[in-house]
């Protein structure tokens, strides 16, 4: 255990940080699983689009708290648009 009082601080400040992170990546975790869901359910496509934008936008947090690398988060958010690109389409997809 630290006795110096600056470590003393930088424990406290690392538990809660620890617990704000994994506040948002539980949130955006569970973002990401309803949206798959509702997806693969066969949703409407007009939900499914206004659904992925509150999802980009949770992933794009995440990654500016620097909770998430932001080409993690850039990778995740393809992944999930390329799914919607696929159910609104009928497996349209740009073969680049």
């Amino acid at each position: 255990m630290a006795n110096h009082k600056s470590a003393l601080k930088r424990i406290r400040q690392n538990e809660k940080r620890r617990l704000r992170n994994r506040q948002i990546t539980s949130r955006m975790k569970t973002a990401i699983k309803q949206y798959r869901q509702a997806a693969a359910a066969g949703g409407e496509p007009a939900a499914l689009q206004e659904m992925l934008a509150r999802v980009t936008r949770i992933i794009d947090k995440a990654a500016t708290k620097g909770v998430l690398h932001r080409r993690n988060a850039s990778r995740k958010i393809s992944r999930l648009t390329r799914l919607a690109a696929r159910q609104a389409g009928g497996g349209e997809e740009n073969a680049a």
